[in-house]
């Protein structure tokens, strides 16, 4: 089964770019289809290896944070090819 992933990590002090880089180019170096805007990164692939590395990635960045929120939304299906029809 194919998912789509949206994150968007929120560290919370004001060095904030440095590990919101970080974090995109660990998921860049997974293997999956990355997409990027200025408010979020999506993620598409098969939901288990999805999921086990993003695991493996969200752990890295929680453990050299002191402070920092992710929001991840998960959609079953690869909607990595939407166009709006409007």
């Amino acid at each position: 089964m194919n998912i789509s992933v949206e994150l968007t990590l929120l560290p919370l002090h004001n060095h904030f770019e440095i590990p919101i880089k970080s974090f995109i180019k660990k998921l860049r170096g997974l293997g999956f289809k990355v997409l990027e805007n200025p408010m979020s990164t999506q993620i598409y692939g098969e939901y288990d290896a999805l999921m086990a590395s993003l695991q493996e990635a969200i752990k890295d960045s929680f453990e050299n944070e002191s402070a920092v929120v992710l929001n991840m939304k998960i959609i079953k299906g690869d909607r990595s090819g939407y166009v709006p029809s409007f």
